[in-house]
Formats: structure tokens, sequence, C-alpha cells
């Protein structure tokens, strides 16, 4: 039995997905909000609970346990808040008189948390998780300073050897499905000097397809930018916008960028939920989330004899970095702020398969699906004459949750607004599934089949 402590554990995201290997057992739970300790005891019964802010509690409370997952709050260290951060914690203290935001950088402290029970409990493996721009935690005349020191304090109590991660939950499909949205995010992976060295290339590479050599698990490659390097990685996956991309490990075709096997939003998606169409609507759309649905209309529909054939999409409507995806695509990622995304779709008869490969065209989904490879995706199109016969809606909550990756039979306590904070706040279980599979099989030396492995044999 491999037991594990899950500090600062939300909704239970991280537990959700280490208990998916077998073998794994979470003793110990802790988070500050009451809500989301009530959601995560209501579905992890068997794991004892403490809601506290954890910056208060001796770490003696707690069970030695082999592993531990935390996850510091994140907030005041992404810019994701629409506003620069503060970084006053060397000039100002926690308690500056001179504007320094003092709970962000209370927040952020929560880091410093990790290092007070390493140094108690000796983990055999810490796993930390938090957004990509925790990497530059310090002042703005030193970024990454802090988190610079804050690696060595926490390696300094193993010892441990450690491994920053980028990885986005998209992509996470080594011991299950991937998420079906995006969530860029950075792990940090410490294990005890002279144990086993955990498989990171099993654990960490998708597969992809190369036009040359088929399915292969690809390589994560970085670009040259002003704040990353092969040799100082770091940021998001994007072959246009992103610091790093996905390439075969073939020599012959190593500079070709490839994007790894993904799932649909609209796998997440309800379409039976009611929603009207945009032409029934008394009070119109905001001019704003018009254009973005014109837009998506512009691009993904298909001409039919009498009418239109209309891939759904998604809309978003604050942040993301766009303005509207296709639904086969990876939902962009859903933050604790309120759900920003909304779904077109068009739902009149006949309904079609779109084949999204080579030269092919729709066809009716009274005859057999196309042979499924692994490369091939196939979307559900409606038909519509016009725009305003298109059906339009925010996304549920439920559905955030299935994008988030967690299972339908998840319930999560307290009022909407706490539940797309907790949703938004999650760790995606096929994440933590990925990387608790990586280190237990780094534990007891057992190997643990990849997902991929095991249906393509």
């Amino acid at each position: 039995m491999i037991t594990m402590t899950d500090l600062f554990c939300g909704a239970g995201g991280s537990t959700t997905g280490a208990i998916q290997i077998p073998g794994v057992r979470v003793v110990m739970a802790a988070n500050h909000s009451r809500h989301a300790i009530d959601t995560h005891q209501h579905n992890h019964p068997d794991t004892d609970h403490d809601c506290a802010d954890v910056s208060q509690v001796v770490p003696s409370k707690y069970p030695r346990t082999d592993i531990l997952w935390a996850s510091p709050e994140c907030t005041n260290h992404t810019r994701a808040k629409g506003k620069k951060r503060g970084h006053g914690e060397f000039t100002g203290g926690l308690f500056a008189a001179d504007g320094t935001d003092e709970a962000a950088i209370r927040s952020r402290a929560t880091m410093s948390d990790v290092a007070r029970f390493a140094e108690h409990h000796r983990y055999r493996i810490i796993i930390v998780e938090n957004v990509v721009d925790a990497r530059w935690w310090g002042p703005e005349e030193a970024p990454g300073y802090a988190f610079d020191n804050w690696l060595r304090s926490v390696a300094m109590w193993g010892p441990y050897e450690y491994r920053i991660v980028y990885l986005d939950s998209a992509h996470a499909h080594a011991g299950g499905l991937g998420s079906r949205s995006r969530r860029p995010r950075m792990y940090v992976f410490f294990w005890r000097k002279g144990d086993r060295t955990p498989d990171f290339n099993k654990w960490l590479r998708p597969y992809g397809t190369c036009a040359r050599h088929g399915r292969v698990q690809l390589m994560q490659s970085w670009k040259r930018t002003k704040t990353c390097s092969p040799e100082r990685p770091w940021g998001v996956y994007g072959i246009k916008a992103g610091q790093y991309t996905y390439r075969c490990p073939h020599v012959d075709c190593h500079k070709v960028d490839i994007e790894p096997h993904v799932r649909g939003a609209a796998e997440a998606i309800d379409f039976t939920l009611p929603a009207r169409t945009i032409g029934e609507r008394r009070i119109p759309l905001a001019a704003n989330t018009m254009r973005k649905i014109r837009d998506g209309w512009a691009k993904y529909q298909h001409a039919a004899r009498d009418g239109h054939l209309i891939e759904p999409y998604m809309i978003e409507l604050h942040g993301g970095g766009s303005t509207h995806r296709p639904a086969d695509r990876p939902m962009s990622t859903l933050t604790a702020g309120g759900l920003n995304h909304g779904i077109v779709y068009a739902d009149r008869a006949p309904y079609e398969l779109l084949p999204y490969y080579g030269n092919s065209k729709t066809q009716p989904v009274t005859v057999p699906m196309p042979t499924l490879t692994t490369r091939d995706r196939h979307g559900l199109v409606g038909y519509a004459t016009s725009l305003e016969e298109c059906r339009y809606r925010m996304i549920r909550v439920r559905e955030a949750a299935r994008a988030m990756e967690f299972p339908d039979r998840y319930q999560f306590l307290g009022d909407r607004d706490q539940q797309i904070e907790m949703i938004g706040n999650a760790v995606t279980p096929n994440a933590a599934r990925d990387l608790v599979a990586m280190g237990v099989e780094a534990l007891t030396g057992g190997a643990i089949e990849r997902y991929e492995t095991a249906v393509a044999s």
C-alpha cells in the first residue's frame, strides 16, 4: 500500500486521480475552504479531512505518508487575474504600509508550507502543482529568485532530487484518457536521492501521429525566446504562441511540429439540454459576443444544397487567447472566476458526420461511421439555413466538471458560484493520475502499463 497526503486538496481532483492507481490510498486531505472540504469528504469518505489554514497547522498533526501532493494557492502567481503581480515581500514585508498586496503575498507564501511538511515527514516523493507563472516568483528586479530559494528549501530535507514538469492536462493520457479541457500547469516532482529515478519519458511523452512514421511517442521541444530555452525550459504548449511544441523522435523529421492526440470539448457537452436559437432571443446578445459567434459561423460552416452544415463550436467570452474554437478541440482553460464558455450548434436534421482528414466529405449518420484510425476524428454536424437558427447557451457546471475529467458521479456541494470556483481551481484528475503512477512505479519497482500501450496491444 502506497499512502498519500493531499495538502491544499480543494474539491478533490488530485485525490480522484491518485486513487485510480492500484494500491494508492489517500489518508489525509486538508484545505481552508469549508465547501471544498465538504465536497472532498462527500466523494472520498475513506480519507481523513481537516478544514484548516495549512500555514497554521503543525506538521506532526498529520500522519506520515509515502507521497505528498501539494497544490499551494495559485491565483496570486498567475497573470490571469488581469493585473500585474506584486512582489513586495522583499521590501515591505507581510504587513507593509507601503501599498503592498498583503493578501497576495500570504497566498504565495503557502508554497513555504511544503518545506515545513517535508522537514517533518521526509516524504519519499513530493509533487507540487501550480500555475506556470509561479516559476517567476520573486521581486520585479529578480524574477524567479524566491522560487529558486523555495526549490532549495524543499530539496534539502530529503535530500531530494527534482525535476520541473510543464504539462497540459489535455496531453496527459499516459494512464488513461486525457482531459477535454486545456490546463497548462507546472509540476515540481521531488524524489529522494539514491532512490529509483522516475521514468519521465514513459509518463510525460504523449502520442501523436507523424506523417512519415505513424503513431509515435512525441518529444517536448523548447523554443528559444527571451524567457525560455532548451537549457532553461519554462512555459506553455503552443505551435504559434507557446514556449514549447512536440516533435517526432526520429532524427529525419524531428523538426516537424506535431500536436499530441487530444479529446474534444464536444465529448463533455450535453447537446440534449434546452437552448434557444439566436433568433428566438428577446434580448439580443452583447455585440462582442455576436461578433465572436459570427466569426465562428464563417469558419465552421460547410455549404449544403439549401443551407449550411455547421460544426459545433465554442465561444470564449473572456481571455483564453482566442475567441472561438471548434468543439472537437479541447475546451480553453477553465478558471474559478466564472464559466465564460458558450456553445453554438445547429440541431436541425439531418445530422451528418464530418471526418477531419484528407478531402473527406460529410455523410449521413444513417450509414456506418468511416473506419476509425489513430488520426481520424469525426464530428457531429447539424444543419441550419442561417446563423439565427443555431442554438447558443453557456456551458453548465456539470459540463465544465466533465471537461476537467471529473467523473459524472462526482458531486460538488455548495451553491453554483462555489461549485464553479472549486472546478476552476481544481487539479485535473487525469494529470494527477499520471504523475502519481510515475511515482508509484518508481517507489515499488513494479511496471504500470501505459494506457495507449494497453489499447494498442
